[in-house]
Protein backbone atom coordinates (compact mmCIF):
# COMPACT_ATOMS: atom_id res chain seq x y z
CA UNK A 1 0.00 0.00 0.00
CA UNK A 2 0.83 3.85 -0.96
CA UNK A 3 1.30 5.98 2.71
CA UNK A 4 1.10 8.99 3.43
CA UNK A 5 4.81 10.72 3.44
CA UNK A 6 6.09 11.78 6.74
CA UNK A 7 5.79 15.77 6.50
CA UNK A 8 5.85 18.66 8.96
CA UNK A 9 2.16 20.01 9.79
CA UNK A 10 2.68 22.76 12.10
CA UNK A 11 5.88 24.15 13.73
CA UNK A 12 7.96 20.93 14.64
CA UNK A 13 4.94 18.62 14.65
CA UNK A 14 5.33 16.09 11.66
CA UNK A 15 2.48 13.81 10.74
CA UNK A 16 3.74 9.98 10.31
CA UNK A 17 1.11 7.57 8.94
CA UNK A 18 1.74 4.62 10.70
CA UNK A 19 0.28 2.07 8.29
CA UNK A 20 -1.67 0.32 10.41
CA UNK A 21 -4.50 -1.51 7.79
CA UNK A 22 -4.55 0.84 5.45
CA UNK A 23 -2.78 4.35 4.47
CA UNK A 24 -4.28 7.33 6.49
CA UNK A 25 -5.99 5.06 9.29
CA UNK A 26 -3.12 5.37 12.48
CA UNK A 27 -1.14 8.69 12.26
CA UNK A 28 2.23 9.49 14.97
CA UNK A 29 3.65 12.55 15.40
CA UNK A 30 7.85 13.60 15.43
CA UNK A 31 7.96 16.86 17.93
CA UNK A 32 11.39 18.56 17.89
CA UNK A 33 12.22 20.75 20.13
CA UNK A 34 15.29 22.72 21.13
CA UNK A 35 17.20 20.13 22.60
CA UNK A 36 15.70 16.94 22.00
CA UNK A 37 12.57 15.14 19.59
CA UNK A 38 9.45 13.16 21.58
CA UNK A 39 7.83 10.54 19.55
CA UNK A 40 3.61 10.68 20.35
CA UNK A 41 1.96 7.28 19.33
CA UNK A 42 3.68 4.31 18.14
CA UNK A 43 1.77 2.16 15.79
CA UNK A 44 2.22 -1.62 15.62
CA UNK A 45 5.60 -3.30 15.41
CA UNK A 46 5.38 -2.93 11.82
CA UNK A 47 5.61 0.92 12.11
CA UNK A 48 9.02 1.35 13.72
CA UNK A 49 10.77 1.48 10.13
CA UNK A 50 7.98 4.29 9.28
CA UNK A 51 8.97 6.34 12.42
CA UNK A 52 12.83 5.95 11.88
CA UNK A 53 12.36 7.33 8.74
CA UNK A 54 10.80 10.05 9.86
CA UNK A 55 13.23 10.85 12.49
CA UNK A 56 16.15 10.32 9.44
CA UNK A 57 13.87 12.32 7.08
CA UNK A 58 13.37 15.35 9.84
CA UNK A 59 17.57 16.00 9.89
CA UNK A 60 17.58 13.83 13.28
CA UNK A 61 19.10 10.89 14.99
CA UNK A 62 17.82 8.16 17.02
CA UNK A 63 19.89 9.32 19.94
CA UNK A 64 17.65 12.96 19.25
CA UNK A 65 14.41 11.22 20.40
CA UNK A 66 14.37 11.72 24.13
CA UNK A 67 10.74 10.27 24.55
CA UNK A 68 7.92 7.98 23.16
CA UNK A 69 4.84 8.84 24.36
CA UNK A 70 1.48 6.83 23.81
CA UNK A 71 -1.35 8.63 24.50
CA UNK A 72 -3.30 5.05 26.18
CA UNK A 73 -2.25 1.44 25.63
CA UNK A 74 -4.89 0.05 23.12
CA UNK A 75 -2.47 -1.83 20.58
CA UNK A 76 -2.93 0.02 17.39
CA UNK A 77 -1.22 3.01 19.44
CA UNK A 78 1.23 1.79 21.23
CA UNK A 79 2.11 -1.88 20.06
CA UNK A 80 5.57 -0.65 18.68
CA UNK A 81 6.76 1.00 22.08
CA UNK A 82 9.34 -1.88 23.35
CA UNK A 83 10.01 -2.28 19.17
CA UNK A 84 10.90 1.36 18.98
CA UNK A 85 12.69 1.73 21.91
CA UNK A 86 14.65 -0.70 20.88
CA UNK A 87 15.83 1.58 18.25
CA UNK A 88 15.73 4.74 20.51
CA UNK A 89 18.78 4.48 23.23
CA UNK A 90 17.85 7.62 25.02
CA UNK A 91 14.48 7.66 24.85
CA UNK A 92 11.69 6.37 27.86
CA UNK A 93 8.40 5.73 27.43
CA UNK A 94 5.55 8.14 29.06
CA UNK A 95 2.45 6.20 29.56
CA UNK A 96 -0.49 6.59 31.61
CA UNK A 97 -0.04 5.22 35.02
CA UNK A 98 -2.76 2.69 34.74
CA UNK A 99 -1.70 1.70 31.43
CA UNK A 100 2.55 1.29 32.89
CA UNK A 101 2.09 -2.10 33.91
CA UNK A 102 0.83 -3.56 30.50
CA UNK A 103 4.06 -2.07 28.82
CA UNK A 104 6.22 -3.56 30.77
CA UNK A 105 4.47 -6.97 30.22
CA UNK A 106 2.13 -6.78 27.52
CA UNK A 107 0.50 -10.77 28.14
CA UNK A 108 -2.97 -9.08 29.39
CA UNK A 109 -3.06 -6.43 26.44
CA UNK A 110 -2.19 -9.42 24.31
CA UNK A 111 -4.61 -11.78 25.64
CA UNK A 112 -7.57 -9.68 26.01
CA UNK A 113 -6.91 -8.61 22.03
CA UNK A 114 -6.76 -12.51 20.92
CA UNK A 115 -10.09 -12.79 22.40
CA UNK A 116 -11.71 -10.65 20.61
CA UNK A 117 -9.97 -11.12 17.34
CA UNK A 118 -7.93 -14.44 17.56
CA UNK A 119 -4.30 -14.84 17.85
CA UNK A 120 -3.60 -15.36 14.34
CA UNK A 121 -5.34 -12.29 14.08
CA UNK A 122 -3.76 -10.27 16.44
CA UNK A 123 -0.30 -11.22 15.25
CA UNK A 124 -0.86 -10.13 12.20
CA UNK A 125 -2.27 -6.58 12.63
CA UNK A 126 -0.09 -5.51 16.04
CA UNK A 127 3.09 -7.54 14.87
CA UNK A 128 5.41 -8.80 18.04
CA UNK A 129 4.90 -6.77 20.87
CA UNK A 130 7.92 -6.01 22.85
CA UNK A 131 8.06 -5.46 26.65
CA UNK A 132 9.57 -2.08 27.54
CA UNK A 133 11.96 -2.35 30.12
CA UNK A 134 10.99 -1.36 33.28
CA UNK A 135 13.78 1.24 34.17
CA UNK A 136 12.69 3.28 30.50
CA UNK A 137 9.19 3.46 31.63
CA UNK A 138 8.02 7.10 33.08
CA UNK A 139 4.08 7.13 35.01
CA UNK A 140 2.55 10.46 33.85
CA UNK A 141 -0.13 11.35 35.76
CA UNK A 142 -1.98 14.55 35.71
CA UNK A 143 0.27 17.58 35.17
CA UNK A 144 3.47 15.80 34.15
CA UNK A 145 5.69 17.62 31.82
CA UNK A 146 8.23 16.39 30.02
CA UNK A 147 10.44 19.08 28.26
CA UNK A 148 12.35 19.31 24.69
CA UNK A 149 14.00 22.19 26.24
CA UNK A 150 12.23 25.12 24.67
CA UNK A 151 9.03 22.93 24.16
CA UNK A 152 7.16 21.75 27.30
CA UNK A 153 4.78 19.08 26.26
CA UNK A 154 2.14 18.65 29.62
CA UNK A 155 0.09 15.33 30.05
CA UNK A 156 -3.44 15.54 31.16
CA UNK A 157 -5.45 12.93 32.71
CA UNK A 158 -7.95 12.06 29.95
CA UNK A 159 -10.70 9.26 30.80
CA UNK A 160 -13.74 8.20 28.79
CA UNK A 161 -12.15 6.75 26.05
CA UNK A 162 -10.24 4.59 28.53
CA UNK A 163 -9.01 5.00 32.10
CA UNK A 164 -5.64 4.88 31.13
CA UNK A 165 -5.42 7.65 28.51
CA UNK A 166 -4.02 11.10 28.65
CA UNK A 167 -3.59 13.84 26.43
CA UNK A 168 -0.65 15.83 25.57
CA UNK A 169 -0.91 19.69 25.32
CA UNK A 170 1.83 21.36 23.22
CA UNK A 171 1.41 25.24 24.10
CA UNK A 172 4.06 26.51 21.47
CA UNK A 173 1.38 25.40 18.41
CA UNK A 174 -1.66 25.63 20.91
CA UNK A 175 -2.49 22.05 20.43
CA UNK A 176 -3.69 18.85 21.78
CA UNK A 177 -2.43 15.16 20.56
CA UNK A 178 -5.46 13.19 21.55
CA UNK A 179 -5.36 9.89 21.02
CA UNK A 180 -8.84 8.88 20.74
CA UNK A 181 -10.43 11.72 22.74
CA UNK A 182 -10.96 13.75 20.17
CA UNK A 183 -12.69 10.85 18.32
CA UNK A 184 -12.06 10.04 14.92
CA UNK A 185 -11.56 12.09 11.68
CA UNK A 186 -11.14 10.27 8.12
CA UNK A 187 -9.37 12.14 5.23
CA UNK A 188 -12.00 10.52 3.04
CA UNK A 189 -15.07 12.28 4.32
CA UNK A 190 -13.41 15.74 4.45
CA UNK A 191 -15.98 18.33 2.54
CA UNK A 192 -16.76 21.90 1.86
CA UNK A 193 -17.51 21.99 5.40
CA UNK A 194 -14.34 20.95 6.74
CA UNK A 195 -13.65 17.45 8.49
CA UNK A 196 -16.26 15.19 9.82
CA UNK A 197 -15.94 13.90 13.06
CA UNK A 198 -17.56 10.42 14.63
CA UNK A 199 -17.18 9.52 18.22
CA UNK A 200 -14.89 6.54 18.73
CA UNK A 201 -16.74 4.38 21.55
CA UNK A 202 -14.67 0.97 21.88
CA UNK A 203 -14.69 -1.80 24.38
CA UNK A 204 -14.01 -1.99 27.49
CA UNK A 205 -13.58 1.46 29.78
CA UNK A 206 -16.16 3.72 28.04
CA UNK A 207 -17.40 6.34 30.04
CA UNK A 208 -19.33 8.95 28.16
CA UNK A 209 -19.90 11.98 30.95
CA UNK A 210 -16.25 11.43 31.41
CA UNK A 211 -15.04 11.86 27.81
CA UNK A 212 -17.24 14.92 27.50
CA UNK A 213 -15.61 16.07 30.33
CA UNK A 214 -12.15 15.48 28.91
CA UNK A 215 -13.43 17.50 25.50
CA UNK A 216 -14.53 20.27 27.98
CA UNK A 217 -11.15 20.48 30.00
CA UNK A 218 -9.38 20.44 26.61
CA UNK A 219 -11.21 23.23 25.56
CA UNK A 220 -10.28 25.10 28.34
CA UNK A 221 -6.96 25.64 26.72
CA UNK A 222 -8.35 27.33 24.00
CA UNK A 223 -6.54 24.96 21.42
CA UNK A 224 -6.21 26.20 17.85
CA UNK A 225 -5.45 22.52 16.60
CA UNK A 226 -5.88 18.91 17.30
CA UNK A 227 -3.56 15.79 16.61
CA UNK A 228 -6.00 12.56 16.31
CA UNK A 229 -4.40 9.34 15.97
CA UNK A 230 -7.28 8.70 13.69
CA UNK A 231 -6.12 10.87 11.74
CA UNK A 232 -3.79 13.87 11.18
CA UNK A 233 -4.40 17.80 11.99
CA UNK A 234 -7.45 19.67 12.54
CA UNK A 235 -7.33 23.47 13.05
CA UNK A 236 -9.63 25.97 13.03
CA UNK A 237 -12.89 26.33 14.58
CA UNK A 238 -11.67 23.74 17.43
CA UNK A 239 -14.18 24.33 19.36
CA UNK A 240 -17.05 23.71 16.90
CA UNK A 241 -15.84 20.49 16.11
CA UNK A 242 -15.66 19.45 19.96
CA UNK A 243 -19.93 20.53 19.76
CA UNK A 244 -20.43 18.36 16.84
CA UNK A 245 -18.46 15.70 18.63
CA UNK A 246 -20.22 15.73 22.32
CA UNK A 247 -23.56 16.02 19.96
CA UNK A 248 -22.96 12.67 18.60
CA UNK A 249 -21.85 10.90 21.72
CA UNK A 250 -24.77 12.34 23.00
CA UNK A 251 -26.77 10.35 20.24
CA UNK A 252 -24.62 7.21 20.75
CA UNK A 253 -25.94 7.04 24.03
CA UNK A 254 -29.57 7.53 23.09
CA UNK A 255 -29.29 4.62 20.36
CA UNK A 256 -27.65 2.25 22.83
CA UNK A 257 -30.10 2.61 25.36
CA UNK A 258 -33.04 2.45 22.91
CA UNK A 259 -31.62 -1.10 21.44
CA UNK A 260 -33.81 -4.07 22.21
CA UNK A 261 -32.41 -6.39 24.99
CA UNK A 262 -31.48 -10.00 23.77
CA UNK A 263 -29.52 -11.99 21.15
CA UNK A 264 -30.42 -9.05 18.48
CA UNK A 265 -28.89 -6.28 20.86
CA UNK A 266 -25.45 -6.51 19.16
CA UNK A 267 -26.66 -6.19 15.22
CA UNK A 268 -29.61 -3.65 16.10
CA UNK A 269 -27.27 -1.14 17.32
CA UNK A 270 -24.71 -1.23 14.82
CA UNK A 271 -27.67 -0.42 12.27
CA UNK A 272 -28.70 2.05 14.39
CA UNK A 273 -25.28 3.77 14.72
CA UNK A 274 -24.56 2.89 10.91
CA UNK A 275 -27.92 5.09 10.34
CA UNK A 276 -26.33 8.17 12.41
CA UNK A 277 -23.01 7.58 10.30
CA UNK A 278 -24.46 7.95 7.01
CA UNK A 279 -26.82 10.83 8.10
CA UNK A 280 -23.78 12.59 9.34
CA UNK A 281 -22.11 11.96 6.38
CA UNK A 282 -25.11 12.88 4.06
CA UNK A 283 -25.66 16.28 5.86
CA UNK A 284 -21.51 17.04 5.76
CA UNK A 285 -21.79 16.79 2.04
CA UNK A 286 -19.27 13.82 2.78
CA UNK A 287 -17.91 12.64 -0.60
CA UNK A 288 -18.91 8.83 -0.16
CA UNK A 289 -21.69 6.73 -1.11
CA UNK A 290 -22.87 4.51 1.52
CA UNK A 291 -21.18 1.63 0.02
CA UNK A 292 -17.78 3.17 0.58
CA UNK A 293 -18.68 5.07 3.71
CA UNK A 294 -20.06 1.46 5.29
CA UNK A 295 -16.45 -0.56 4.32
CA UNK A 296 -14.62 2.84 5.98
CA UNK A 297 -16.35 2.49 8.73
CA UNK A 298 -17.05 -1.22 9.21
CA UNK A 299 -14.89 -2.07 11.75
CA UNK A 300 -15.46 1.38 13.85
CA UNK A 301 -19.19 0.63 14.02
CA UNK A 302 -18.72 -3.09 15.39
CA UNK A 303 -16.50 -1.59 18.13
CA UNK A 304 -18.52 1.04 18.94
CA UNK A 305 -21.42 -1.00 19.50
CA UNK A 306 -19.60 -3.75 21.48
CA UNK A 307 -18.29 -0.57 23.89
CA UNK A 308 -21.36 0.67 24.23
CA UNK A 309 -23.00 -2.92 24.78
CA UNK A 310 -20.13 -3.06 27.80
CA UNK A 311 -21.10 -0.07 29.57
CA UNK A 312 -24.43 -0.87 29.07
CA UNK A 313 -24.67 -3.73 30.71
CA UNK A 314 -22.49 -2.10 33.77
CA UNK A 315 -24.79 0.95 33.90
CA UNK A 316 -27.65 -2.20 34.49
CA UNK A 317 -25.48 -3.81 37.06
CA UNK A 318 -24.92 -0.89 39.11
Amino acid sequence: MTLEPAREIAPGVHLIDTGYVRPRLAAAYLVRGRDAAAVVETGTAGSVPRVLEAVASAGLRPEDVSHVVVTHVHLDHAAGAGALLRALPRARLVVHPRGARHMIDPSKLMAGASEVYGAERVRALYGEVVPAPAERVIEAPDGFTLDLGDRPLRALDAPGHAKHHLVLHDPRSRGFFTGDAFGISYRETDSARGPFLFPTTTPVQLDPPALKATLARMLAEAPERVYLTHYGMLEGDVARHADALARALDEHVRLARAAPAGPGRHAALRDALAGQLLGGLAAHGAPLDRAAALELFGVDLDLNAQGLEVWLDAQAAG
